[in-house]
Formats: structure tokens, sequence, C-alpha cells
């Protein structure tokens, strides 16, 4: 099949061809002649399969008639980060060249006095950021009762980034005839029901299996200990023993891609750094040096793991295992696009086994390791550990809040261990400074025994000021059946302060 069956006008087949494009992907092939029909779309496929054309060749075709107003666009597609934006943005530049369509991209990061000079001669086609987005709509810069078809591209990367409020009022401000298309890589239950409140009898096309890796990707694990030091040494050790073109090394948090990136430059690596604390200068730069070349090794976060179209990118390696299992399909699909081969590794520690398990169900396979598999009687344990360990902090937690403070003794001549100290027997709150703790504030902790019938130790004796010691309830919780009225046994500071008398 070629793109000249696919219901497409002659000048967007005719920018196809000069882009270099023969056969289209199986979601292209089925997506775009439903599209063009203008009907509702849920597309699920891979990443790397050319989802973006999916929208953007009918967009055209169906763009072709008819013009934009000011600050009134015909089309809007939503991304859920800048970088997914600006690269939709530039398949607009490219398949968009036969037709003289004015597109306006509302990202964050950047003026908005371009942004309102492309809406004000008025845009065909918006590109956005849900905030960015919403932020021109309160100002009154940008009206959406004309928009005739909206995208909602890595719908759940959105549900991830906490979006769908966002797209929630964004969909209220749009006319109910308009044409929705939702494209994702993977469709969790939240997802589903989103798109059943969105769409309209939609046609639900499947390239492939939700949440699956592509096949010319090679998959391989590889066990290091817990210890940071170790864990960045078995990363050197893992880049110098693949014959590494350019890589892409995913984080779970933007202060490890700090710590990766620096140990790696401290060792002689050609390295750079993505995360959302950047600027967007500084994102679009880094993201071009390393398209360019100049950098080979790219340290990154998640805001580099969704739909960023990099073609040759050789390897990606997880440094982390990811917290959510979709996240790991998305991040490997930075290599191995458009029928390329790619190598994926990943460096796992052992309390990462579970994470490791909820993967390879999602994949239905198991995947190898570079120097052996752990036997399973050393992945029970671990598993076991990691969940004895997280009960115990818990409860170690709880314990150490609620647990009783020690008192001091007569001959100590000192307080307790606030380290407060020692004070006559009448001396006021006000002499501990403002902030310290007062002796009668409410414990949580107190409470939570309280409703659980749970008791505290005895009391060892009163306090200085008279009051119960720590080891009683006290504040806002009753005595007895007694309920206690107005400030109780407690009087604040600044009621003791001496007053002159006038």
């Amino acid at each position: 099949m070629s793109f000249s069956n696919l219901g497409l006008s002659p000048k967007v087949q005719s920018a196809v061809e000069a882009a270099g494009f023969d056969t289209p992907t199986p979601i292209q092939a089925q997506a775009i002649p439903v599209a063009v029909t203008g009907r509702d779309v849920l597309g699920i496929a891979q990443t790397g399969t050319g989802k973006t054309a999916s929208f953007v060749l009918p967009m055209l075709t169906r763009l072709e008639r008819g013009r934009a107003r000011a600050r009134m666009p015909r089309t809007l597609i939503l991304e859920p980060t800048r970088e997914l934006a600006a690269q939709v943005a530039e398949a607009f530049e490219l398949l968009g060249k036969n037709h003289k369509l004015t597109v306006a991209l509302l990202i964050g990061g950047v003026s908005y006095d371009e942004q309102n000079k492309k809406l004000d001669r008025g845009a065909d086609v918006v590109i956005a950021t849900p905030g960015r987005l919403l932020d021109h709509l309160e100002r009154g810069k940008l009206m959406l009762n004309s928009i005739e078809i909206l995208v909602v591209d890595e719908a759940d990367r959105m549900l991830d980034m906490g979006f769908i409020p966002d797209i929630e009022r964004i969909c209220k401000a749009l006319p109910f005839t308009r044409q929705t298309l939702f494209f994702s890589a993977t469709m969790p239950p939240e997802i589903k029901r989103l798109a059943d409140n969105f769409l309209h009898t939609p046609e639900r096309i499947e390239a492939s299996p939700p949440a699956t890796a592509a096949s010319t990707i090679v998959q391989r694990l590889k066990k290091t200990a817990d210890l940071p030091a170790e864990k960045r040494e078995a990363l050197r050790s893992l880049i110098k023993e693949l014959e590494v073109k350019n890589a892409i090394i995913f984080c779970n948090r933007k202060k490890d891609v700090g710590v990766v990136f620096r140990s790696l430059q401290r060792h002689g690596f050609n390295v750079g750094a993505l995360h959302g604390d950047m600027d967007q200068r500084q994102r679009t730069a880094t993201l071009d040096a390393f398209r360019s070349g100049e950098i080979s090794i790219l340290a990154a976060s998640d805001v580099a793991a969704r739909g960023l179209d990099i073609p040759e990118v050789s390897h990606v390696l997880n440094y982390d295992v990811p917290v959510h299992p979709e996240d790991y399909v998305h991040r490997i699909g930075r290599t191995g696009r458009a029928g390329r081969e790619g190598f994926a590794a990943m460096l796992v520690t052992p309390r990462d086994y579970k994470a490791l398990k909820a993967i390879e169900s999602m994949l239905r396979h198991e995947i190898a390791w570079v120097d052996g598999a752990p036997a399973p009687e050393d992945v029970d344990e671990a598993m076991t550990s990691a969940r004895e360990n997280g009960r115990g902090r818990r409860r170690g937690g709880r314990s150490r809040r609620g647990a009783p403070k020690p008192e001091a003794t007569a001959s100590d001549g000192q307080s307790s261990q606030r380290n407060e100290p020692a004070q006559p027997e009448k001396a006021s709150d006000a002499q501990k400074g403002p902030d310290a703790p007062k002796a009668s504030e409410p414990k949580r902790a107190d409470a939570a025994r309280k409703d659980s019938g749970q008791r505290k130790p005895a009391a060892k004796g009163k306090s200085r000021s008279g009051e119960p010691s720590d080891d009683q309830p006290r504040g806002n919780q009753q005595r007895g059946n007694q309920q206690q009225r107005g400030m109780g046994d407690h009087v604040p500071a600044f009621m003791m302060r001496p007053v002159r008398a006038s």
C-alpha cells in the first residue's frame, strides 16, 4: 500500500513524496483513511511507528478548504511537553510546505508577545501544551469556538502529568461537532474512560497491542548493587562494553540526572543533561546538540521519554528501573525507530526486582541478563526484604513521632531532649522564644493512639508548669467524660508577659 491509496489530497501526497516517505506504517494505513472522512479516531500504536503523521496528513487535507480568523484557530493539537509540541510544529513545516497555513506554537518558557502576534494574524493550527493554552484563554487572546479538529497526543502521558483537569476545561470550550483524534502508545483504564467522554463513536485502531515494545529492540538487564558509587561504576562499564554511537540514559529523578551527568563528565564522556527544571532555551539547545552529534550521551528524565523523534539513537540505558511499567516502553522506544535496530539495557538492583517483574508481566516475556540471571530464591528474598523494610520504615516513623520523651532528673539540672535550658518553676513559654514548640501542643500520634484504643505509659509526674507531662494526652482532646472548654490548661505565652501599669 502507498500513500496514494489513503484518500490524501494531491498537495499532501506531493509533500510526502518530497519528504522521502514511500510506504505508510500500520497505524498510518489504518488511521488516515478514517480521519480524512471526519470520524473520531482512538489510535494505539508503539512508539516510533509514525503516529504524528497519522493526524498531520489528514489534517492538512481537511484544512485546504477555508481560512482562519484572528484569534479563532481551526485546529488544536495538545501535547504533554514542550519538546513534543515543537516536534509536531516541525512536522507541519515539512509536510505542509505546499499549504499556506499559519501554525502557532504555544508553549511555556517563551515570550507571550510573539505568540500573541501569530494568534492576532489568525492561526490555522494551534499546537500547545495545556498550561500555556489556558493562559491565553484566560487573557482573552484566544477563542476555541471555531475548532474543527482536536488532537490529544500521548494521552496517557497527559494523565501521568496531571493534565486531565486542564483538558476537560479546554474541551468544554470547544464546539460539540468537532472531530477528535486520540493517539497513545498505552491505554490504561483511566484514559479509556476519558476517551469515552470526549469521543463520539470513534474508530478504535490498534496497530499493535498496547504497552508492547518494537521487535527491532534488543533488551537486556544488568545486575548492580544498591550503593550509588557502584551503580555509577556499573553504568560506565556498560557504556564501555557496548558499541555506543549515541545513547540516552534515563533516570527517575531530576536530581539523579545531575549526578549521572557530572559523574560521566568527570570520567571523560561527551555528555549532556535534560530535565524539566531547565529553561526552554537550554532544553532546545541540548536536544539540537544531541541530534547533530555534538553530544553523544544524553542523561535525561522522563521529559525525553515520550514521542521525541531522534531517528538514529543506537542505545537507551535505564539507570533506574521506571516506577510505572508503561514508562519502560516509552523510554526504550527512543531507539529502534522506523524499522531500525536498537539496543536497550537497564541496571537492576535487588530492591528493583518487584518493579522489574511488573515490567516483564506487562511485556508478557522475560528480559535476558547480560551477566546471568539471579537465582529465583535470591529474587524472592530481595522482594520480601523490600516489603518488610517498607513496612518497618512506616512503623518506625510512627513510633518515633509518638515515642514518649525522656524526663530529666532533678540532679541533671536540665530539661528533656528538647534542649531547653532549665527554668524557674513559673517560667512561661515566652522565655523559650517564638519558634520553640509549646509543651501543650496536641500530638497527632497521641490522638492516633487514643482513637485506636492504645494507652501510653503512665505519667512519671507533672511538668514544670503543673500540667501533665508529655506522656499524657493534652490539647483539644477529651479527658475522661469532661469536655475541655476554652483554652483549658494552656495559657498563651503573650498573656503571661508583664504589662506596665499606666
